[in-house]
């Protein structure tokens, strides 16, 4: 493995909580790896559906959503096309709540 690969990535000069509440745009999603073979259909959904809501909901974290019912609808399928993203379905918008009540 190359010597640089193995330097840890720079600290941000100032933490999240310090500065104003503001997504950074442009959005720039993380880097994706092929995910494991030979599972059936249902976990590949299950695990899209919780890689989707976690990105929700660090988003609407960095915009100042820190409670659930603050989360509506609406407010998860806009910040899902602020940072391009589909929209979420139901199931997806239930479990963005879920992880904001686990925020807590």
């Amino acid at each position: 493995m190359p010597a640089a690969a193995l330097k840890p990535k720079p600290l941000p000069t100032q933490s999240t909580a310090k500065r104003s509440v503001q997504l950074d745009l442009p959005y720039v999603p993380v880097a994706k790896r092929p995910l494991p073979a030979g599972r059936p259909r249902e976990w590949y959904v299950a695990h899209n559906r919780r890689l989707k809501a976690m990105r929700l909901a660090i988003a609407l974290l960095d915009l100042g959503v820190y409670l659930p019912n603050q989360a509506r609808n609406e407010k998860i399928r806009s910040t899902a096309e602020l940072i391009g993203v589909h929209p979420p379905s139901d199931t997806t918008c239930h479990m963005v709540r879920a992880y904001l009540r686990y925020n807590r």
